[in-house]
């Protein structure tokens, strides 16, 4: 398999100017984890974090929902555009495939995280792949 290409900048630039609504799977409730840091970023950018982990009831002042399903399923969140997978890559796909399930827009996958297979699977159900980036890097890199 041929490496993994990210999509142009012109559309990375726009989705993160864009407000959405952040899935932050293993979003963790301590301030000094690169998941947490990076969704209050994204949240004082104007995004909603929704965040994905069992280990806390609330991030941000967000709740948080043990899984994507039950985030998805619940009447307070209505839409998810962004699943943003803080996750080792071998437990990566298994997210990328709940992104499919629930049709949200764009998968995207942090710094180190690097499934090929599952972005493939992505790709082809139409969903955008953002894969081995971190939105904070991206964001000053694009001067956004």
């Amino acid at each position: 398999m041929d490496r993994f290409e990210n999509p142009p900048d012109e559309e990375l630039r726009a989705l993160l100017a864009t407000p959405r609504t952040w899935a932050v799977v293993g979003c963790s409730p301590t301030p000094t984890r690169d998941s947490h840091r990076i969704a209050a970023l994204l949240q004082a950018r104007g995004n909603r974090i929704v965040p994905i982990t069992p280990r806390a009831e609330a991030v941000l002042g967000e709740r948080a929902y043990p899984t994507l399903a039950a985030a998805a399923a619940s009447p307070d969140v209505e839409a998810i555009d962004v699943v943003d997978v803080f996750r080792r890559s071998e437990e990566a796909g298994a997210h990328v495939d709940e992104a499919i399930a629930l049709g949200a827009p764009v998968a995207w996958l942090q710094l180190g995280v690097v499934d090929e297979a599952a972005a493939a699977r992505g790709r082809a159900a139409g969903l955008t792949v953002i894969m081995d980036r971190c939105p904070a890097i991206e964001l000053r890199r694009l001067s956004i």
